[in-house]
């Protein structure tokens, strides 16, 4: 999944695909590809790396063609290389297509194609969809693309073209974004604005389930149904740099309001049934190993460290096991104690991060196993770990960690309930509790994004203070340091998080007038006494913001102000309770006018020790 743009018209395609995936580098990729129709032939280049490779690939002699497509590709399915880079072909080479999603049923899709002859060349989920073309193509290629999607279970966005059919492209969505631009003798498809920004501004967006047929003079849009559908023109007025950021000012906030998509791309194909089911079976952890294990160690680095410390509280109470977890610059230094009853739990978002691709290494060097959890295909974490469970998260650009850090949790979640049906440790009734309430985050977490302007008169006062505090208990302890963090890195507001029930240890020294606190209050059973730790601060002047879990009314009265979170399972909780802390650091950090994608001294992923 990544960038999609295509053009049908009578300029040069290439130089429109290369220009306009250009325009789409700032998601990130591994990979990409152009496909090009020339009359009776359908000219596909592919390159793995930056664009340049591609471009030099082709060198001076550029594929004829005014009708084509383009991708820059994040892995998925596959690992990063020009196979496995879009567009993929059927084995006769008749059509050629490119996909942002994830086909969940691609296996029994691919050996039912086998079965009837198809040809496979690559890894990936996408291919399948080519096949399914050629399988069912009568001629009519938007019949044959829609006769395809219908036996897909999954998202997507896609746009195919045929050999020969240099009058026409197809294109449809499902959960995947996919805009079609409007010109004059021309028309553009693509996943994101900027790829055709320069060329027009006037698009029609298409919902989930419509398709269409596009051609340089036309465009007929067909609801899931085969209808016709009138689509109203949507004219962009963003500049060029809004444009990449979704019309948002940076980065971190548009990946903010895209995690409840981050989270149902890392549930597709393993929460099935609204939740009632768990299929984890890509882990290929045997349920011999899953019961012998006696003890869980979690080693990570900073956001990913306290996605750990949360999967640490899910984990022991409800398998029953003991769950250390470490920093992955000290695991490495403290001779930890294994043996081959334990599993080793590495979580990195770029699958690159230096101390854990160390500790990584010192545990496969003893022969115990390694389950990694990360972001990216081919990482060198993904390749040398035992087992892999990938999130969905997609390329994350601002330093500041968001959808990745939450779709790590829902991964512990889903390894934590997989586990505990295996080892006996839940019963059915206690599963398909988990299950639904997961399946049923995203929601949740969309309903607390759609409140952030509730947040904005806290995040004003907070961005006048230099200091600020953290507390929780349990879980909300967790999560109360990945909010200190973020506040931190990207306010510069010096920002530190306490257990609640070690203030009297010495942390209500630090507590001055007005001093603003932010606590957590979201585990039911903690709620009587994290309360009491509120008060204490409150005695002593400080200014607390609470966030609660629906329920629990009434602490307005005590608080100064309150934000009630959507109610779940309360091990859930902390996948809702980080949206607002991301929020709130994002709206100080914009009050203090400080540069909220690149803070300062940081990088995205450390690669040295």
């Amino acid at each position: 999944m990544c960038g999609i743009v295509g053009y049908i018209g009578s300029q040069d395609a290439y130089s429109i695909l290369i220009e306009g995936l250009k325009k789409l580098e700032y998601r990130g990729y591994d990979s990409a590809g152009v496909a090009l129709v020339n009359g009776s032939r359908l000219e596909v280049i592919k390159a793995k790396g930056e664009l340049e490779q591609l471009e030099n690939k082709v060198g001076a002699k550029f594929p004829n063609g005014s009708t084509g497509i383009g991708h820059t590709r994040w892995a998925t399915h596959g690992a990063p290389s020009d196979v496995n880079a879009h567009p993929h072909c059927c084995c006769s080479g008749d059509f050629a297509v490119v996909h942002n999603g994830i086909i969940e049923n691609y296996r029994f899709i691919r050996e039912w194609m086998e079965e009837a002859g198809h040809k496979f060349q690559s890894e990936t989920d996408t291919e399948v969809l080519a096949h399914l073309i050629k399988h069912f193509y009568n001629g009519d290629l938007l019949g044959s693309v829609q006769q395809a999607l219908a036996q897909v279970e999954g998202s997507f966005a896609l746009v195919a073209v045929a050999r020969g059919k240099n009058d026409q492209m197809v294109c449809a969505r499902k959960d995947s974004p996919l805009i079609i631009g409007l010109g004059k003798n021309e028309n553009f498809v693509a996943s994101d604005v900027p790829a055709i920004l320069q060329y027009t501004r006037r698009i029609y967006i298409l919902e989930d389930g419509e398709a269409a047929r596009v051609t340089k003079d036309v465009v007929e849009v067909f609801s899931p149904e085969g209808k016709g559908v009138s689509k109203e023109v949507f004219h962009i007025d963003w500049d060029a740099v809004q444009a990449e950021k979704g019309g948002h000012p940076h980065f971190m906030i548009k990946e903010i309001m895209e995690q409840p998509h981050a989270l149902r791309e890392t549930m597709r194909g393993r929460l099935l049934e609204e939740g009632r089911k768990i299929d984890l079976s890509e882990l290929n952890l045997t349920d011999e190993e899953i019961a012998s294990t006696r003890r869980v160690f979690i080693v990570a680095c900073g956001t990913s460290y306290h996605a750990g410390l949360v999967g640490k509280y899910a984990m022991e109470r409800a398998l029953r096991l003991p769950v250390e977890v470490d920093l992955a610059s000290e695991f490495r230094y403290r001779d930890p104690l294994l043996d081959e009853s334990s599993l080793v739990i590495v979580i990195s978002q770029s699958g690159e991060t230096a101390d854990t691709l160390a500790a990584l290494r010192l545990v496969r060097g003893k022969g115990v196993r390694v389950l990694a959890i990360t972001n990216v295909v081919g990482s060198s974490v993904a390749r040398e770990a035992d087992k892999v469970l990938y999130t969905w998260a997609g390329p994350e650009i601002a330093v500041a960690s968001t959808k990745a850090y939450i779709t790590q949790l829902l991964a512990l979640y889903l390894i934590t309930l997989h586990m505990g049906r295996v080892r006996g440790a839940m019963d059915a009734s206690a599963l398909e509790e988990g299950g639904r309430a997961i399946f049923r985050l995203p929601e949740k977490v969309e309903n607390v994004l759609g409140r952030e302007r509730e947040l904005k008169r806290f995040s004003a006062y907070l961005s006048r203070w230099e200091n600020a505090f953290f507390i929780g208990r349990n879980m909300d302890f967790a999560v109360a340091l990945e909010g200190a963090l973020k506040l931190k890195e990207i306010s510069y507001i010096h920002a530190e998080a306490y257990a609640s029930g070690e203030l009297k240890h010495g942390t209500l020294a630090l507590i001055v007038e007005g001093i603003p606190v932010v606590a957590l209050v979201t585990q039911k059973a903690l709620q009587d006494k994290s309360l009491s730790n509120i008060k204490e601060v409150k005695a002593r002047g400080g200014y607390v913001f609470c966030l609660a879990q629906e329920g629990m009314q009434g602490l307005e009265e005590e608080l100064d102000e309150v934000f009630y979170l959507p109610a779940t399972l309360d091990f859930l909780l902390p996948v809702i309770s980080v949206v607002p802390l991301q929020l709130i650091s994002y709206q100080a950090a914009v009050e203090r006018g400080c540069p909220v994608d690149k803070p300062r001294n940081l990088a995205k992923s450390v690669t040295v020790e």
